[in-house]
């Protein structure tokens, strides 16, 4: 009866070689196709769009002014029964 051949330590190093880099290949192919969803637009009701509208001026008016070191406080001059908190928080965090 032949012995059984046994598998030298290079084959083994190959073999592990070729299944991680197969197991990469998938790994980057998945987190490729799973892209998140976009977001769908949120309805901004008109007043909070006049507010943003309002902030982004007064933005706009003190960068030159302030420049990059610059504090810019906003205040609510207006009552409003709605709460645009979310909108303007949105705005600010898109805002360059």
């Amino acid at each position: 009866m032949p012995k059984p051949r046994r598998m030298g330590r290079r084959t083994w190093v190959a073999a592990w070689a070729v299944l991680c880099t197969v197991g990469l290949v998938a790994t980057a192919g998945l987190k490729a196709s799973s892209a998140p969803d976009p977001q769908p637009k949120k309805h901004v009701s008109a007043e909070c769009r006049d507010l943003i509208a309002d902030i982004k001026t007064q933005l706009d008016k003190a960068k030159p002014e302030a420049g990059d070191d610059g504090i810019l406080a906003f205040s609510r001059q207006r009552p409003s029964a709605e709460d645009c908190s979310d909108e303007i928080r949105d705005f600010l965090r898109s805002y360059q």
